[in-house]
């Protein structure tokens, strides 16, 4: 039978000995890897799916709350004139940004085209296209 004392150790064992932390020395170990064949089988599997081009409209423009911020900017902007960045903001208190992000989405999401134009001023107009 062997004794083994600290003299017959390394330092760094030996003070974690004597402190009473001992931990068995062993390396970590990392979750063996699996094959990814499985996966891409099974996707090879499924059908493509296709890119939405040109979905429908969610809503119609029409069909906005009356009384809304959406329908003061579509009475806005379907003037004759149209209506400028400065009146929209009056109607919605919304800042400049907010109001050109809304008039895009206006296309996207609901069917309505918007035209902006620039007036010799400078002072951008944005209305219905015909």
């Amino acid at each position: 039978m062997t004794i083994a004392t600290t003299e017959n150790r390394e330092p760094a064992q030996a003070t974690a000995t004597a402190a009473g932390k001992h931990k068995p020395p062993h390396k970590a170990r990392a979750a063996a890897k699996k094959g990814h064949a499985a996966a891409s089988q099974a996707r090879s599997a499924r059908k493509p799916r296709s890119a939405k081009k040109g979905a429908p409209p969610r809503r119609n423009a029409g069909n906005a709350r009356p009384g809304s911020k959406t329908a003061r900017i579509l009475d806005l902007v379907k003037r004759p004139g149209g209506a400028t960045l400065q009146e929209l903001r009056k109607a919605t208190s919304w800042q400049p940004h907010s109001i050109r992000g809304f008039l895009s989405v206006l296309g996207k999401k609901k069917g309505v085209a918007v035209e902006s134009t620039k007036s010799p001023d400078g002072e951008r107009t944005y209305s219905l296209k015909a």
